[in-house]
């Protein structure tokens, strides 16, 4: 029998999320894993796990949950309120379940997607190296998609992430507070000019980095929406290229889309450049009708950054 975490209600969407599934562009195949990087690595850092270790990615909350047996946890993330048997419980740390604790998360108050790691990750099979789920193309999650199975699916009432046995932490662990974001914040998000970045005029660029804009209903982990100043290239189409992660590409209509971790591997719109891996992150927890800035970023300053944290959580 399968012990771990019972599902007892996944919410609005449950995920299991690895660091994501790479070099398999050319099959067509998205990359999936973490919308929200920041708050995954922290969640693992916590309880000693190695940065690829599984995890759930919960958007909006509403979840329930329960011990099969005694371990040690971490939520990071969107603010859901945690409750283990009714008790409220911190964000950003770690927590103990016992046998037949139940775990609840609330609607988020702040931001829209939390992290649920437990110590030693979730024991689940891959696909094409990776767990993460990538509900259009069918893999990860459960169940890899290459069996009897299919996989690409979302947690149901009833599923139970399998973990193994562990020893419990023998204290809580917290985030420091300098590192924990305020998904509140208007905070202006970095782009990096790409190739054609020149194909705009001034004034097209002027209002991009000058105007705000609103996410849209329709954003989902494939790309933002935004919905805010038109930004219109002078080169209205391009050959179908690959899309990097973050890519800010603008169709006919001049409203950006900021493309994500299950975008489509090919697109032959002008793109301005692309996110930071930071900002990123923050745009991944804002939600509809919120607003957001951007400004541009020098690509060294990207680098350097990403290393930082490449390095401190051995990301790869």
């Amino acid at each position: 029998m399968v012990a771990g975490l019972t599902v007892l209600d996944p919410g609005v969407l449950s995920l299991v999320q690895d660091t994501g599934r790479y070099g398999v562009g050319q099959l067509g195949l998205s990359q999936g894993g973490p919308v929200d990087c920041h708050a995954f690595a922290w969640a693992n850092y916590l309880l000693d796990n190695p940065a690829n270790t599984p995890l759930v990615e919960i958007t909006m909350g509403q979840a329930r949950f329960r011990a099969d047996h005694a371990m040690s946890i971490a939520i990071t993330g969107a603010d859901m309120q945690p409750c283990i048997n009714g008790q409220r419980m911190g964000m950003w740390q770690t927590l103990t379940l016992n046998a037949g604790d139940e775990l609840r998360l609330r609607y988020a108050r702040r931001g829209l997607r939390a992290y649920l790691a437990v110590r030693g990750g979730w024991t689940v099979d891959g696909a094409f190296g990776s767990a993460a789920t990538v509900m259009r193309n069918q893999l990860g999650g459960l169940h890899s998609g290459l069996g009897e199975q299919a996989g690409g699916m979302a947690l149901t009432k009833g599923d139970v992430l399998p973990c193994r046995p562990h020893a419990l932490l023998p204290k809580v662990r917290g985030v420091p507070t300098r590192f924990i974001p305020d998904y509140n914040a208007l905070t202006p998000l970095a782009l990096v000019p790409g190739y054609q970045f020149d194909s705009f005029s001034a004034e097209a660029l002027t209002a991009f980095f000058d105007g705000e804009y609103t996410v849209d209903q329709h954003s989902d982990r494939m790309g933002v929406r935004l919905n805010g100043p038109s930004v219109v290239s002078k080169q209205p189409g391009i050959v179908s290229e690959g899309i990097a992660l973050g890519a800010v590409q603008v169709p006919p209509d001049g409203q950006p889309i900021v493309l994500l971790n299950d975008r489509q591997t090919l697109g032959g719109y002008p793109k301005l450049g692309c996110l930071t891996r930071a900002s990123l992150s923050m745009l991944a927890q804002t939600r509809p009708g919120q607003t957001v800035r951007f400004y541009p970023a020098r690509l060294a300053d990207a680098s350097a950054q990403w290393q930082t944290f490449v390095q401190f959580f051995d990301w790869f």
